[in-house]
C-alpha cells in the first residue's frame, strides 16, 4: 500500500508517526497536533504485524478501522 508518513516530536526526544493512504489528508481527529512530513508515497505492506521503523503495530487493522495508522505510546521511536 502506498502511504504518506508524518511524525511529531514527543517528550524525551522520541517521535510518534502517522501513516495515511498516499495523497489523502490527515484525518480531522488527529489534526490537533503538528505533524511534519517524513516520507511520501512509500510502499509498505499493511499485512505485516508491524512497521517497526515507525513504531506502528497492526497497520492493516488500524488503516481499515480508522483510515490511518499511528504509533502506540509504548513503541515511540527515537529517530
Amino acid at each position: 500500500m502506498l502511504v504518506d508518513v508524518f511524525r511529531r516530536p514527543e517528550a524525551e526526544g522520541k517521535f510518534s508517526h502517522l501513516a495515511v493512504p498516499h495523497n489523502e489528508p490527515i484525518p480531522q481527529e488527529v489534526t490537533d497536533w503538528e505533524w511534519h512530513d517524513e516520507a511520501r508515497g512509500i510502499d509498505l505492506n499493511e499485512d505485516l504485524e508491524s512497521w517497526p521503523e515507525y513504531g506502528i503495530e497492526k497497520p492493516g487493522e488500524q488503516l481499515s478501522k480508522k483510515r490511518y495508522a499511528i504509533t502506540s505510546v509504548k513503541k515511540m521511536t527515537t529517530e
